[in-house]
C-alpha cells in the first residue's frame, strides 16, 4: 500500500499541472503547439494551470486531472506485476499521465496528437525490450507486439467502416495500448479490447438522451480506450491475486 500512495500523491501532484500541456496541444491537426496565452500574449510553459501574467485559467480544472492521474496512478501500481518500487512506482506515475493527458486532450479537441502518440509508442517498445533483456521473457515482448497488431488492426478496421466513428489517433493509440497490454498477457489484450465499449455506451446513451449529442455525433474515444486499459489491468490483476 505505501507504494500505490507514493503513486497516488505523485500521480496527484504532477497530473495538476497537466492543464497548461493541454491547453497547449489543442491545436487543430498540423498546427504548432500553442506558444503564447489568447488573453494577453504571455508566452506558455510547459506545466501549470492558468497564464503566469493575466491569471487566466487554461485547460480543464486542475483538480480533475490532478484527481484522474492521482487515481490512475496508485491503480496501477497496485495492479502492475510485482517488481522493485523504483521501477514500477515511476512506471505507474508516467503511463497515468500520458493517460490523463491524453484523455483530457481528446475530449476538448477530440484528437490524439500524433506527436504524443507515436513517439510514447517508440519509447514503450524500448523500454519493453530492456526490461525483456533484464529478465529474459523474451515472448513477452514478442506478445506484446502481437497485442499491438492485434488491436490495431480491430480499430484501423473500425476507422474504415464509414459512420464507425473512429478517429485515426484511436488506432494510433492502440497500437500504444496493444503494446503495453499484450507483455502482461492476452486476458488483458481481450479485455482492453471490451471494456472501453462497455464503457462508452452508457455514456453515448445518456448524452444522447440528454440532447447533448446526436446519432451521428462522434464522441471521443479515447477516454474510454485508456480506461478500459487501467481497468482491465486492474480486473487481472484481481483475478490472479
Amino acid at each position: 500500500m505505501g507504494v500505490a500512495l507514493v503513486a497516488v500523491l505523485a500521480g496527484g501532484v504532477l497530473g495538476a499541472l497537466l492543464p497548461v500541456p493541454v491547453h497547449r496541444l489543442c491545436v487543430p491537426y498540423g498546427d504548432p503547439p500553442r506558444a503564447t496565452c489568447d488573453h494577453c500574449g504571455q508566452r506558455l510553459v510547459w506545466a501549470g494551470t492558468s497564464c503566469r501574467r493575466c491569471g487566466h485559467r487554461l485547460g480543464p480544472q486542475w483538480w480533475a486531472t490532478a484527481a484522474v492521474a492521482g487515481i490512475g496512478a496508485g491503480v496501477l501500481a497496485l495492479s502492475l506485476p510485482d517488481g522493485p518500487a523504483a521501477l514500477v512506482v515511476p512506471a505507474s506515475i508516467v503511463l497515468a499521465l500520458l493517460g490523463t493527458g491524453l484523455g483530457a486532450i481528446d475530449l476538448s479537441c477530440r484528437r490524439l496528437p500524433s506527436n504524443i502518440v507515436l513517439p510514447s509508442i517508440v519509447v514503450g517498445a524500448v523500454a519493453l525490450t530492456v526490461v525483456s533483456a533484464g529478465t529474459g521473457d523474451w515472448a513477452a515482448l514478442g506478445r506484446a507486439a502481437l497485442g499491438a497488431l492485434v488491436l490495431s488492426a480491430i480499430h484501423l478496421g473500425l476507422y474504415l467502416i464509414p459512420g464507425g466513428n473512429l478517429g485515426f489517433g484511436d488506432v494510433q493509440l492502440a497500437v500504444l495500448l496493444g503494446l503495453l497490454l499484450g507483455y502482461l498477457g492476452w486476458p488483458e489484450v481481450v479485455w482492453g479490447a471490451l471494456l472501453p465499449w462497455l464503457l462508452n455506451a452508457p455514456v453515448v446513451l445518456v448524452l444522447l438522451l440528454a440532447g447533448r449529442v446526436g446519432r451521428r455525433s462522434r464522441v471521443p474515444f479515447g477516454p474510454s480506450m485508456l480506461a478500459g486499459a487501467v481497468l482491465a489491468v486492474a480486473l487481472m490483476a484481481a483475478l490472479s491475486g
